[in-house]
């Protein structure tokens, strides 16, 4: 479910069943992140969201911004001509800060050449990480190697993965370098921040030409699904619902289509529209 401002987004939707899910094949896939909670199936929704946009916003605020396939689609696309991207997580942090600070090839030629068995896995990960770009190798690894790319607690090696190929099924060392080393085009682009993405959506309240995409853990009406997938779950929904009543800039928000969600939107007069995943 999506909630936003901006109401002329949805009246030709209001009285349709959701949409159909999208194959998400056929949306260029940019993130190096196998992320649960991912928003690529989004993406033909967002451009549809953002062709709605006169005059063209200068930026996109992403105050959840996990595997960013949102930002990046943003920028890649000229959407804007740049981007917030906000994450609490410092592992997931570590890829974004490393890719934008200039250690991308590093990353990439890391990826390429790792020779991945279960005995390698697990000597790497049971290093500590030297610094941020080995952090950042090592969250790839978990990403790519972990039960539905699961980097919360409890979370554990792939044991059988497609078609038996076991942790090296999501592996694709290739596929992943070229798309770190894609995004060389963009990081300059990027702003990124370590930090609480309501404390950033508050610090941008005020710009009128910037939009927002806001996808918080799905915690709201007692879900699980974000408790199970994320290390910082944990939000106040009524602060991030008034915390967007301030924005002076157009925003969506992407919730699981939950009772008390529609109570928060209603409240603060936001409009409702399904969209299937």
């Amino acid at each position: 479910m999506t909630a936003t401002r901006q109401a002329v987004f949805f009246p030709e939707y209001n009285n349709r069943p959701a949409l159909k899910p999208v194959n998400v094949a056929s949306v260029p896939q940019r993130s190096p992140f196998r992320y649960p909670g991912g928003k690529t199936w989004f993406v033909p929704t967002f451009r549809e969201w953002m062709s709605h946009m006169h005059p063209k916003p200068e930026m996109l605020i992403e105050p959840f911004a996990g595997g960013g396939i949102i930002s990046l689609t943003a920028l890649f696309e000229k959407y804007v001509d740049r981007v917030v991207m906000v994450e609490l997580d410092e592992d997931v942090a570590a890829v974004w800060q490393s890719v934008i600070s200039g250690n991308g090839p590093w990353l990439a030629d890391r990826i390429l050449y790792f020779k991945l068995s279960r005995e390698s896995l697990l000597s790497e990960l049971s290093k500590p990480a030297a610094d941020i770009k080995e952090r950042a190798f090592q969250t790839i690894l978990k990403n790519r190697t972990y039960h539905g790319g699961v980097l919360a607690k409890g979370s554990g090696l792939i044991k059988y993965g497609e078609n038996g190929k076991g942790i090296g099924s999501r592996w694709y060392p290739r596929t992943l370098a070229d798309r770190i080393l894609n995004l060389e085009k963009i990081s300059g682009k990027v702003d990124f921040r370590l930090d609480d993405g309501i404390r950033v959506l508050r610090e941008f309240s005020n710009r009128s030409d910037a939009v927002f995409f806001i996808d918080p853990p799905y915690t709201a009406g007692g879900k699980n699904a974000g408790r199970r997938l994320y290390k910082y779950c944990d939000i106040d929904h009524e602060e991030l619902f008034a915390a967007c009543e301030t924005l002076r800039g157009d925003f969506l928000i992407t919730y699981d289509n939950a009772d008390e969600v529609k109570e928060l939107a209603r409240r603060h007069g936001f409009s409702m529209r399904l969209v299937s995943m």
